[in-house]
């Protein structure tokens, strides 16, 4: 049995500054005993909690499952702990996986090598059972490990996001340096905003804070358009209850009033890519993005304006 089966504990990460936001948003989805820490938050969830956090969070980056913590001195020990795994029980030869670790305040002092490491002991645990081994995609793999070692203490998890869920699938075209999409929705949060007045973004770019302020508003699940979830890959995922889960958070999405979210950008590429991103969203059609300098905008009355001006 792994550790987050014992105790239901998991571990989401957050950008600095947004724990508190991070937090309130864990306990709006179902999450319990939550625990600021160093770059992230501790929760309690049972299972149809974790799916609705994975799916419907905007502000966390991706939510670990722990699947055993050990004293590590030494990268010998590393290594023969990882071996010992059950690992068949989340791989397969024809998975593939990727390792990102972290390490601080450790006799073990480089996180690629201390990923590296982990997984030796992953390919070589097949290897001697079955005389194969399932390979490893730094770029889009089956299964996410994390590795994080601090003091001496290690920490294997399996990513239950499946990727950093800043990535939503909506942003199909982009521009030059784009505003990541949690930080967005943060910037929605902290705004105060209430869907209720105009919302108006001056220098939209490629459409981030618009489509952001739609997924608030619309109450539209932030992993709306992503295929897949790491937790889907744990051994005691349950494909009915996620369907379940899925379908619920889905019945509560209202459509998007005309004239409601809208915005312009001096670059015509710019507006070609906030259209098509934001057209790839539920009601994203209904959100008017024009070509225009904010010099010549005129007045914008009893409206919240949001951007990230260049």
């Amino acid at each position: 049995m792994f550790k987050y089966q014992k105790n239901l504990r998991f571990f989401a990460q957050v950008a600095h500054g947004l724990e508190d936001a991070g937090g309130r948003e864990l306990s709006d989805l179902g999450a319990s005993e939550i625990r600021p820490a160093f770059s992230g938050i501790h929760f309690t969830a049972d299972y149809p909690s974790l799916y609705r956090v994975n799916y419907c969070s905007r502000i966390c980056t991706r939510i670990l499952a722990p699947l055993i913590s050990f004293d590590c001195h030494s990268d010998k020990y590393l290594y023969k702990t990882a071996f010992s795994m059950p690992w068949e029980e989340i791989l397969s030869l024809e998975t593939t996986f990727a390792v990102f670790a972290n390490v601080s305040n450790s006799n073990i002092n480089h996180s690629q090598y201390a990923a590296r490491k982990l997984k030796d002991a992953i390919v070589d645990r097949f290897r001697e059972n079955s005389g194969a081994r399932p390979d490893v995609d730094p770029d889009n793999p089956d299964v996410w490990l994390n590795l994080h070692i601090h003091g001496n203490k290690a920490t294997i998890s399996l990513d239950t996001s499946g990727g950093s869920l800043h990535r939503r699938g909506y942003r199909r075209k982009t521009v030059k340096a784009p505003m990541q999409e949690n930080v967005a929705a943060a910037i929605i949060r902290f705004s105060q905003w209430d869907g209720n007045i105009p919302l108006y973004d001056p220098f939209c770019g490629s459409g981030t804070l618009l489509a952001e302020a739609l997924l608030e508003r619309c109450r539209v699940p932030a992993g709306y358009l992503r295929s897949r979830f790491g937790f889907e890959r744990l051994p005691d995922y349950d494909p009915e209850l996620w369907q379940q889960v899925r379908t619920e958070c889905n019945s509560l999405i209202a459509p998007l009033p005309k004239g409601l979210v809208s915005g312009s950008d001096s670059s015509p590429e710019a507006v070609t890519a906030a259209r098509a991103n934001c057209g790839s969203l539920p009601g994203g059609g209904n959100i008017a993005i024009k070509k225009a300098r904010f010099q010549d905008l005129g007045e914008i009355r009893d409206s919240v304006i949001v951007c990230n001006p260049p």
